[in-house]
């Protein structure tokens, strides 16, 4: 049986779909019963059988940090995918972000050595890759400086990854994946799905950096096949094609049918805005909504190798621009 942790998740909301498609028997974990309605959302989309696909999962309420019954959500599973976790790069959530990164990516490996799980797949992040010092893309082996200003979403996730690889030592077979931004449809009020309702509403800002992006799809297909493959503890980076937040935002606007931002946050105003923000914090309690490390990283040009997930699978990944025209279908369905 296969456990799923964050099945509400876009990662794990679309693997749900996948394994339930293929009829394997599936636990999986969610925190609160409105975010069901968000899998089942999903799974319309590829099917009118939803019910059917959705009760043939045992679905298990609890949070990462409640071990007793996680415990209990562990019994008779022999394979695991974790997908849950916070977002956040706002500073004052870091303890928070620690607890469900961090500690709660310790919980679940202490459980997969306890029931002799016999592998786990981790849904990480290219945050947790090191900066590249020459013109070279990153790879899955370049350092990852701890004394950097890291953001907090990061340093979590990162503190996660160093979990899993100490199950490795202690007898734990497992593989990580890296993705890029990860677009899919599902929930618009969260992820790359906040994106297409911002545009949507007519965003007029944009920057100029560069980053990876990869299929919601493309993420899935290859974390079940590094599954079933014989591959172990080994990391991949997942990511399809490298675009500007400029051009991912205009193709938005375009297959959205509104009007593109036009106007170009310079590095000099995102220095200047996060520090607006952190004023505002501090005078009137207002989450941050910029920090001083996104605003270093919205005008960065960053570029990722694939050659590691590439040589291994042969994958043929989902061209972005097709990705975006089938996502802007969905929310022009349901907005």
């Amino acid at each position: 049986m296969i456990l799923v942790t964050g099945g509400t998740g876009l990662v794990g909301s679309h693997l749900l779909y996948k394994l339930a498609s293929d009829k394997k028997k599936i636990k999986a974990i969610y925190r609160s019963e409105h975010k069901l309605e968000v899998v089942k959302k999903v799974f319309s989309y590829y099917t009118d059988n939803v019910d059917s696909l959705f009760n043939s999962i045992e679905w298990v309420k609890t949070d990462l940090l409640n071990v007793p019954d996680l415990d209990d959500a562990f019994k008779n599973i022999t394979y695991v995918y974790h997908c849950a976790a916070l977002v956040s790069f706002d500073p004052n959530d870091y303890l928070t972000l620690k607890r469900t990164n961090t500690q709660g990516t310790t919980n679940i490996v202490n459980l997969c050595l306890a029931h002799d799980i016999k592998k786990l797949c981790y849904v990480s992040s290219i945050a947790t890759l090191g900066e590249s010092l020459t013109n070279d893309p990153v790879t899955e082996e370049t350092y990852w400086n701890p004394e950097e200003d890291n953001n907090v979403y990061a340093i979590t996730k990162y503190g996660a990854e160093m979990e899993v690889w100490r199950g490795t030592q202690e007898g734990l077979n497992a593989v990580i994946v890296n993705p890029g931004v990860i677009l899919g449809a599902g929930n618009w009020s969260q992820g790359s799905g906040n994106l297409f309702k911002r545009v949507y509403k007519n965003l007029k800002y944009y920057t100029n950096g560069i980053t990876g992006f990869i299929d919601v799809n493309d993420v899935v297909n290859i974390m079940i096949a590094l599954m079933q493959s014989d591959v172990k503890n080994k990391s991949y980076i997942l990511i399809a094609e490298h675009w500007s937040f400029k051009h991912v935002l205009q193709t938005i606007a375009k297959e959205l049918g509104v009007k593109p931002p036009t106007k170009a946050i310079q590095p000099w105003q995102a220095q200047l805005g996060w520090r607006l923000d952190w004023l505002q914090h501090g005078l009137t309690g207002k989450k941050r909504i910029l920090s001083k490390q996104v605003a270093q990283t919205i005008n960065t040009k960053s570029t990722y190798s694939t050659e590691k997930i590439t040589s291994l699978l042969h994958y043929k990944w989902t061209p972005i621009e097709d990705s975006i025209l089938a996502i802007s279908k969905q929310f022009k369905n349901e907005n």
